[in-house]
């Protein structure tokens, strides 16, 4: 298993979809999956991204800096992802952000079983 390319693949359709539109991401998570989105709390992939889309901006793009990708579990059922970049929303100012992300293998893919998200301001 090719953690490198799944963290970069998984980042790369993550942040496509959360432009596209964030009802987009709702697959990607489960009832038991945590969003904890500056210091907020969520539980479920329907209050997640009920959260996400009511966020107070229409358009967002995201620039990856870096990414780290590590197995968070002994028999690689689990990855942890480390991302950190530019967020530029509704055409503003760019805006550091991090965001980590656990990844929980289903069948043949991965799902978000944690998601935390942070802006670096300052």
């Amino acid at each position: 298993m090719d953690i490198t390319a799944i963290a970069k693949n998984f980042t790369e359709f993550y942040y496509s979809q959360f432009a596209l539109g964030r009802l987009n991401l709702a697959p990607l998570y489960r009832p038991h999956s945590m969003l904890t989105w500056e210091g907020k709390q969520f539980q479920g992939g329907a209050n997640i991204v009920q959260h996400l889309n009511e966020l107070p901006f229409e358009k967002v793009a995201h620039k990856i800096s870096t990414f780290d990708a590590q197995p968070s579990s002994l028999d690689m059922s689990t990855l942890l992802i480390s991302v950190t970049g530019l967020l530029r929303v509704d055409g503003d100012q760019e805006l550091q952000f991090s965001q980590v992300f656990v990844l929980a293998k289903e069948g043949e893919s991965f799902y978000v079983l944690n998601d935390m998200f942070r802006l670096n301001l300052g």
